[in-house]
């Protein structure tokens, strides 16, 4: 893209008052944003009213900043970091977002230079958009850990909104088993691109980066608006295959995203949890109106064909270089460590500490991902017990 194509679909997006369907119009009746520009005031006017014609001929003093600050954010990624700017008219345009019913015009997209090869972006055929409460209960969390990180080591791109509690396990998880094949996980935010929201989530964006992507329809410089939030969920919803909800109350953003999926012909799974806690109620409802109530990631695997078969269950490619720090080594050979220090009698977690190293935090995530694998059992007190083979 060049500077000036860049200026022009700029003025065509940022025009206030002019939306994604009005431009979408325009588009269709005059072809690229130059030629739509080049119309006269007459002409804009059989596909938009006088008063979005009138703004479109005169763009506002804020434009020829914003057209500056965009130019020198696409043209200034770091190494090994690269930055594009999609536009509808682009081949490497998302196939699965023009399928919805409200594509953004521009997306924003930022990412480790390995997923913008000779050949275009590459786009992950397996995605999953795994969301939740911004306030999980702390088995939740594990959940949501446990999940993305089984499901990126399939060779699944999970994909959530970098919001606290469920999103950022979610993007955690899948960062710990990130590979060089394609991106772990994709965060979808509700701000311009060059903005991290909430601010706590910072270094987790870093590492997005490095082993993701970062997406935004917005453009640069727009703070957290409310507004936007809820409108962002589509993108969620519409760059995966399904989506799993692990907790969320019953007025939840988690809740709109399902239903976007819904609508745009995905699947909605849901994980059960305790009648008493306001976190499980939305996944309640869920499975009340037709998800598919999820205990491990193979019912997932096994509904959505996209995501599954032979290659989704393919050992586990090389790790990618610089993994995230933090990450746990919960691989095959660690978790057979687990399993012969559990042996098969009930032991309780300072127990297991004592004689694997291994701290608690890690060790929980671990035990609860062997149990969502059905090799152990999670017993009263606080006990776990190794299950036997078959």
């Amino acid at each position: 893209m060049t500077e000036q194509e860049l200026h022009d679909w700029l003025r065509l997006s940022a025009t206030p008052g002019l939306g994604n369907t009005a431009i979408r119009r325009l588009l269709a009746r005059f072809g690229l944003p130059a030629d739509v520009l080049a119309q006269t005031s007459a002409a804009l006017e059989s596909c938009i009213t006088p008063a979005q014609a009138r703004a479109l001929h005169h763009p506002s003093p804020e434009l020829q900043a914003l057209q500056a600050a965009t130019w020198a954010w696409l043209t200034s990624a770091p190494a090994p970091l690269q930055r594009h700017v999609l536009t509808l008219g682009d081949a490497d345009y998302p196939a699965s977002l023009l399928e919805t019913a409200d594509p953004p015009v521009l997306l924003y997209i930022t990412g480790h230079a390995r997923w913008f090869g000779a050949q275009g972006l590459a786009w992950p055929h397996r995605a999953l958009a795994l969301v939740g409460s911004r306030n999980p209960t702390p088995q939740g969390e594990l959940n949501a850990r446990a999940f993305a990180q089984t499901l990126a080591r399939q060779g699944v791109t999970v994909i959530s909104g970098l919001a606290l509690g469920i999103d950022a396990a979610a993007h955690a998880g899948a960062l710990e088993a990130a590979t060089a094949t394609q991106p772990a996980t994709i965060a979808v935010i509700g701000t311009g691109i060059d903005r991290v929201y909430p601010r706590a989530n910072h270094p987790l964006a870093a590492q997005i980066a490095e082993q993701g992507w970062i997406i935004s329809e917005y453009h640069l410089g727009t703070p957290p608006l409310a507004q936007n939030f809820p409108k962002r969920n589509r993108l969620i919803a519409g760059l995966a295959c399904g989506t799993l909800v692990v907790e969320a109350a019953t007025a939840s953003g988690s809740l709109v995203t399902a239903r976007l999926a819904s609508e745009q012909g995905r699947e909605v799974f849901a994980i059960p949890g305790s009648i008493h806690a306001p976190q499980s109620k939305g996944c309640h409802a869920l499975i009340r109106q037709g998800a598919k109530l999820v205990e491990s990631v193979e019912d997932i695997l096994e509904e959505l064909p996209a995501l599954g078969g032979a290659a989704a269950r393919a050992p586990a490619a090389e790790p990618a270089p610089a993994a995230a720090p933090g990450a746990t080594a919960s691989n095959d050979k660690n978790d057979q460590g687990l399993l012969q220090a559990l042996g098969f009698d009930p032991v309780d977690l300072d127990s297991l500490c004592s004689r694997t190293g291994i701290d608690i935090a890690s060790l929980q995530i671990q035990l609860l991902e062997l149990e969502l694998q059905g090799q152990v059992a999670r017993l009263p007190g606080g006990l776990f017990q190794r299950l036997a083979a078959g």
